[in-house]
């Protein structure tokens, strides 16, 4: 059950899709004069050590943030991105890697909440020491206190199921982020209940959906699925940097899901993502898909998707 170290896959090709999204779809909220709630419910260790036995084991950052590190071409959209991960690198040597609870507290403002539920029981614990961390260095700067305030507050739970309890949020303005990990099948089931349950909870809500793209039948129909959801609108976009290996291994694709998407994000996506696709390709095989849709009513009543 707690097999799955997110530490061994740190800065690959799917956290940097994952994470340019996250953070377009906080900068979105932050227009607002107006708090907001962010819920991970996998929210991982929050700093993740490059040069550590895990990440540099199979170096997967090298599908990723490593060729993006020294760019000097990088969309504006995608450089805010980079820049992020650059900040928690003074040095200038790429050495730690962000998670999204970390992408978060750098974006969100002061004013709005973070909420992170993580159940493994290491990975949980080095979430509540990262951020503690955190808590003394801001503390050394004269800033005031967000971990053991209300600003930010770590949970050892099931986040499929704390989301439960804090839908909708006091402001009703919410980003919700869920990336498990997929190693057992019943995740995309978990994930379809949770939305469901979370849009008759808020429907305003933004829900923002990390999932990989393999051959077993359940990744395969997953997106179609999400397709389905009584949300207003819907964005799905995957990119691939490469094509599938002839033993059908390893991790080529991977996609984030929007339910409630900024109308921002579209074509933001539709600048960054040729961009990725030529740095981070690696064969004839990759590229990106980017589709959209919105929910309709038919004269019966009945509600369908609109592509």
């Amino acid at each position: 059950m707690f097999s799955y170290r997110h530490a061994f896959h740190a800065g690959n090709h799917a956290d940097v899709l994952k994470h340019f999204v996250q953070v377009q779809l906080l900068q979105y909220l932050n227009q607002k004069d107006v708090a907001y709630s962010y819920i991970d419910t996998h929210a991982g260790a929050g700093v993740y050590a490059l040069d550590g036995p895990q990440a540099s084991k199979n170096a997967e950052y090298e599908t990723g943030i490593g060729p993006l590190w020294e760019r000097t071409d990088l969309p504006p959209a995608l450089a805010e991105y980079v820049n992020l991960v650059r900040g928690m690198n003074p040095s200038g040597k790429m050495r730690y890697y962000p998670g999204s609870p970390y992408v978060a507290e750098q974006v969100a403002r002061e004013m709005d909440r973070l909420r992170l539920f993580e159940l493994h029981p290491s990975d949980s614990r080095l979430l509540f020491e990262n951020f503690t961390k955190l808590e003394e260095h801001q503390a050394a700067q004269g800033k005031r206190s967000t971990v053991r305030g209300k600003r930010i507050i770590v949970n050892k739970a099931d986040g499929f199921m704390g989301v439960k309890a804090l839908l909708p949020p006091p402001s009703r303005r919410a980003l919700v982020l869920c990336d498990p990990p997929y190693e057992d099948k019943q995740d995309y089931r978990k994930v379809i209940d949770m939305l469901n349950d979370a849009l008759k909870r808020f429907p305003a809500g933004t829900y923002a959906i990390w999932y990989p793209v393999l051959q077993r039948i359940e990744a395969r129909n997953f997106a179609e699925r999400m397709k389905k959801l009584p949300a207003a609108s819907w964005l799905n976009v995957t990119l691939s940097i490469s094509g599938p290996t002839p033993d059908g291994i390893g991790l080529h694709t991977s996609g984030m899901f929007i339910l409630n998407p900024p109308y921002t994000l579209e074509p933001i996506l539709k600048g960054v993502l040729p961009y990725l696709v030529q740095v981070l390709g690696r064969d004839k095989g990759a590229g990106f898909t980017l589709e959209s849709g919105e929910m309709t009513t038919t004269k019966s009543g009945r509600t369908t998707s609109k592509t």
